[in-house]
């Protein structure tokens, strides 16, 4: 890893297949109600594996994010049942798709505690589990994310009350513990793979006082801008140093965007979420440079999708400010749209519409193509020059790498082509 962290640059690394990527909603939390959700069944995705695999060659997608489901996998005392684990391994290696494996989305297995030293333990021969058979079945290169999403898990798991360990009035204990617990996982997966990226994903988010609460702008601030880069901040050593982090564990870093993303943060907490057309709300494109100029890192909006009928403005919205921040010379490696398949609120059951493919029939589960979604996909491919459909034996490792400074390239010619743009920083 030490080349790749020469001089703290990494423009030169071409990293993934594609620059456009899907993921698979792939939540195993303990929910509030005492009982398991698991996204993978009640997507179908476990039932239509190898079609959903088919559609994202269709799509010209070369990169996945995909599941190792801890609860489903990891039965304790180093015993492992990896039969949801082999029909995946089947579907990537048929179709030469590159992985970005989650291997901790929300869900812990039955009685692990996480801020028990057994649990750490656990994690981390898990991980090394993991690694082991990944590497003995699939081509690399290969890149992992730990856990998912911790700042988040942290507030839904605690205050929130959402999700296990119920942790009320623990935020940054668990927040720590998370981290630590992320950070062993890494260099327990490099044991085995020692050439293993790491993807570590959490939201990039905006937050403003109430218009008649100016006094509450530093605490909107903070939140927004400290509190929400916590995790990639111990993850990369600037916080928390004794925990181990460094610019090699971040590695990767993966910021998810919603529309939800941008809220006027009230006095009690509460969130409103800002309009499409509130003037308050930040660009995409300087979110994306205030990460970039944290960290250095590569990066990629590791989730992002819009909602309802407003998928595809939404998509061009982000490939614009995608564009803007490629020509201020951040290292934007991709774009993950998430999710591939349309998933149900964690709270009402009722179909968010978010997805590439809307599920209408609740018990097949069968995809039906949100078609305006993709031909917004299929236009910026054009313009990125990427492929928008690719045979079977089209990727793999001796496929190639996106090369960042050719989609650069294609950047400039875009902005070149649009007068009047407002630029990142300007």
């Amino acid at each position: 890893m030490a080349d790749r962290d020469k001089n703290n640059s990494t423009s030169e690394w071409d990293i993934f297949p594609t620059f456009f990527m899907a993921g698979f909603e792939c939540s195993t939390f303990l929910w509030k109600d005492g009982k398991r959700k698991d996204y993978v069944a009640i997507t179908g995705h476990d039932r239509h594996l190898k079609q959903d695999y088919e559609r994202l060659l269709e799509l010209g997608i070369g990169v996945v994010r995909e599941a190792i489901r801890w609860p489903m996998v990891d039965k304790g005392g180093n015993r492992y049942d990896w039969s949801s684990v082999d029909p995946l391994i089947d579907a990537i290696n048929s179709n030469h798709m590159t992985v970005i494996w989650d291997l901790c989305h929300y869900g812990f297995p039955d009685g692990c505690d996480p801020f028990s030293e057994e649990c750490h333990h656990r994690f981390q021969d898990y991980c090394r589990a993991v690694a082991e058979y990944v590497v003995a079945r699939t081509e690399g290169p290969r890149f992992f994310t730990p856990i998912n999403e911790i700042t988040f898990f942290t507030a839904a798991a605690t205050d929130m009350g959402w999700m296990y360990p119920f942790a009320k009035g623990r935020n940054a204990e668990l927040k720590r513990t998370l981290c630590q617990m992320s950070i062993e996982g890494v260099k327990s997966l490099r044991e085995i793979d020692p050439e293993a990226r790491m993807v570590h994903v959490d939201p990039i988010i905006h937050a403003v006082p109430p218009p008649d609460r100016p006094d509450l702008a530093d605490e909107a601030h903070d939140h927004a801008y400290e509190e929400a880069y916590e995790a990639w901040d111990i993850l990369y050593g600037k916080m928390h140093p004794e925990l181990g982090g460094s610019p090699e564990i971040l590695d990767i870093v993966g910021v998810n965007v919603y529309n939800f993303s941008q809220a006027q943060m009230n006095e009690d907490k509460s969130r409103e979420v800002l309009g499409p057309r509130d003037p308050r709300r930040k660009p995409l494109g300087e979110l994306l440079k205030f990460a970039w100029d944290r960290y250095h890192r590569p990066i990629i909006i590791g989730e992002t999708s819009g909602h309802q009928e407003h998928r595809a403005d939404w998509l061009n919205m982000t490939m614009e400010e995608s564009m803007k921040a490629l020509n201020s010379g951040i290292d934007l490696h991709g774009v993950c749209l998430y999710p591939c398949v349309d998933i149900p609120d964690w709270e009402s059951g009722e179909w968010a519409k978010i997805g590439i493919y809307d599920i209408e029939d609740r018990k097949s589960c069968e995809r039906v193509p949100c078609d305006p979604y993709i031909e917004e996909l299929h236009k910026w491919q054009k313009k990125l020059d990427q492929p928008e459909h690719v045979e079977r034996d089209g990727f793999g490792r001796d496929w190639g790498r996106v090369q960042l400074d050719e989609v650069r390239q294609h950047a400039k010619e875009w902005e070149e082509s649009t007068p009047g743009l407002q630029r990142v920083g300007h």
